[in-house]
């Protein structure tokens, strides 16, 4: 484990970009770039199209250590190249942003009110690589539907329990247990949620070290013991499809909590803008997120 990298995440100020979006939600960030599915006929050729995307945020000038404390990669991503080094590589060294893998393979199907992950058939090899490639810690996500007990409890168990696998590894864990924003008991799935996570935490070993990606909390600092739970890193929000102001205006009432916005952060970009519009767009954003992440 990289420790430079585990101070900037631990005590930095800023927020992590999430660059993640991968297979069946890859055409939607194309299309929000306003790159078609008629602009592509292959994966491998969306791939490239949404690397293209990506280099252009990370390269671009707004995208700075003094608001960005670091990015989340998808698998390909991580396998491709920025001007010759590795996307990892490149983040770290030329951008002093620390580098992060989702390593999910995508949600199995709804039930007890919550979607598992799926199984992650390549994941010591996956972790393997991420290693070799330099990355510092990896995202995997589930999503809560309903404030059912027992499918809280599964979707928790199952993060740390692949979570512990990661840190084995020695990469650190983002643990992602999404409440669903549109849900109309999520109040009480936070509820629920957070005992959960609590107990997970209880059982760690003195020296593991974890991450928490959380939707925005239904009570303002609902969150603040897990922010200071001595195995926790850093807690980190997602937009969860809340739009770009509004996800702002909610994380800013939540003190010690800081974003890891995907659509939130890329809204407003587009494929067809001059660089001075892109990164001026980019900026501006970047600096709206990272007023409401420091709190």
């Amino acid at each position: 484990m990289n420790t430079a990298q585990l101070n900037r995440m631990h005590s930095g100020k800023g927020f992590i970009a999430a660059l993640d979006q991968s297979g069946g939600s890859t055409p939607k960030a194309l299309s929000q770039y306003d790159v078609e599915e008629s602009s592509y006929t292959n994966d491998e050729e969306m791939y490239t199209l949404v690397h293209e995307m990506r280099t252009r945020i990370i390269k671009s000038s707004a995208f700075d250590n003094e608001y960005i404390l670091g990015a989340i990669l998808f698998e390909n991503t991580m396998d491709r190249k920025i001007d010759g080094d590795w996307t990892a590589d490149y983040l770290w060294e030329k951008k002093n942003i620390v580098p992060f893998l989702k390593v999910d393979k995508g949600l199995a199907d709804l039930a007890n009110g919550v979607q598992l992950m799926k199984p992650i058939s390549n994941l010591d090899e996956l972790l393997t690589r991420a290693v070799e490639r330099n990355v510092f810690g990896t995202k995997m996500r589930s999503v809560i539907k309903e404030a059912n007990a027992e499918g809280i409890r599964q979707v928790v168990e199952q993060q740390f329990e692949v979570g512990l696998q990661i840190f084995a590894k020695g990469l650190v864990p983002i643990i992602e247990p999404e409440v669903d924003i549109y849900s109309t008991d999520k109040e009480k799935s936070e509820e629920i949620l957070k005992e959960e996570i609590k107990k997970q935490l209880s059982l760690l070993g003195k020296d593991v070290k974890v991450m928490l990606k959380l939707s925005i909390p239904t009570v303002n600092d609902f969150y603040t013991d897990l922010i200071s739970d001595p195995h926790v890193v850093r807690v980190v929000a997602l937009s969860g499809g809340y739009a770009q102001q509004e996800a702002n205006d909610k994380l800013a009432q939540n003190h010690g909590l800081i974003a890891s916005f995907s659509r939130a952060l890329s809204e407003g970009l587009f494929a067809n803008q001059s660089d001075d519009e892109f990164n001026t767009k980019l900026g501006k954003t970047i600096k709206e997120i990272y007023q409401a992440s420091i709190t």
